[in-house]
């Protein structure tokens, strides 16, 4: 790839987007584009043609999409199928019809059975029913990966699939209803920690940083009290949902966005297609390989914030997925692996948390 190439990177302020933006800019990359919501809505597909006829990228990186936990992943099921797949056909599309010359899809592990092998090889996809939970997203990512695949074969396209591991890292969403576990767990347990020190300056000003539905630092302690309470967050214990058994793999964003370049600039779809005549599962794991338990990840984050009350956990509430854990066999063979553990990615973040309030 030229250092010069036209790269839209769909998405660029987004945990995943953000952090492939920066790890280009440190390679040398000079010519990228990024457009926010406001300046272009991928679900508009007069938009999107409008955006591509004017600025002609030569690749073009999908790390756009409409993104939650476990509970907005169920309460929000249409929003989750609706607005992925309106993204990616737009985004796919109009890179297939102003002829880019490669395309980078990012898709999730969400995609593959609940009950699927583990560790979860690529050619698990579609071998058994989906996590109801997440159902509606994994649809439509599987859709997104597929349109990538059928392009490829029908028209000699060069679009290449990545499934990132569950991430975390800089710019990651924080909201106590919509964000993954691993962010979420980190706000709780610090306004947890606020709150049993009754630091009421320090909970007004993340609240101010980051309000929670309508309430922010100018509520009283009594509001804050009971909004707090909604999720979980009491004087002296938090609550979390589920056992906290669930094994989990989790991935620093900017290892992932490491392991995208790299793969943007190294591998061609030539290189995963294989000889069967029936070619399937092209796609790439990105992840750690490694995993640990929802209630291991809560003691490192407990330990790291420094709260000292007590974790209760809530079986009354969905576990999702009891294991999940990548096979990232094809990812190492292709020359790649990761390199943040995760108690140096929960430092990281948590300092970041911290910084940017």
């Amino acid at each position: 790839m030229d250092k010069n190439a036209k790269i839209y990177v769909a998405g660029h302020r987004g945990l995943v987007g953000s952090a492939i933006w920066n790890n280009l800019l440190q390679k040398g990359y000079t010519n990228l584009v990024g457009k926010t919501h406001s300046e272009l809505d991928l679900m508009d597909a007069t938009q999107v043609k409008e955006f591509f006829d004017a600025e002609q990228p030569e690749y073009v990186i999908l790390a756009a999409a409409h993104v939650g936990g476990i509970m907005a992943n169920n309460i929000y099921r249409a929003d989750f199928i609706y607005n992925n797949l309106q993204i990616q056909q737009n985004v796919i599309g109009e890179s297939f019809r102003h002829n880019v010359k490669k395309l980078l899809f990012l898709g999730s592990t969400c995609i593959y059975p609940k009950e699927a092998p583990q560790p979860i090889k690529e050619d698990a996809l579609l071998i058994s029913p989906l996590e109801y939970t997440n159902e509606p997203y994994a649809i439509a990512k599987i859709a997104g990966l597929k349109l990538c695949e059928s392009f490829n074969i029908q028209y000699g396209t060069n679009y290449i699939a990545v499934m990132p591991t569950n991430l975390y890292g800089p710019r990651d969403n924080f909201h106590l209803e919509r964000s993954h576990v691993l962010p979420a767990m980190i706000r709780k347990l610090h306004l947890a920690k606020m709150l049993m020190e009754n630091d009421f300056d320090g909970i007004r000003r993340d609240l101010n940083s980051r309000p929670v539905n309508d309430i922010d630092g100018n509520a009283s302690i009594e509001e804050i009290s009971s909004a707090f309470a909604k999720f979980g967050i009491h004087n002296g214990h938090l609550q979390l949902w589920g056992t906290g058994t669930p094994m989990r793999e989790f991935l620093w964003s900017e290892d992932m966005a490491d392991a995208s370049v790299y793969i943007l600039e190294n591998i061609s779809f030539n290189d995963l297609k294989g000889n069967s005549p029936e070619i399937r599962n092209c796609h790439i794991n990105i992840g750690s390989g490694k995993e640990l338990s929802i209630a291991q990840l809560a003691n490192i984050i407990k330990e790291e914030v420094g709260y000292k009350g007590e974790i209760k956990w809530d079986s009354s509430k969905p576990d999702g997925t009891m294991r999940k854990l990548c096979d990232v066999s094809k990812l190492h063979s292709l020359g790649w692996q990761h390199k943040v553990e995760i108690n140096e990615g929960v430092k990281r973040l948590y300092e970041w948390y911290i910084n940017n309030l």
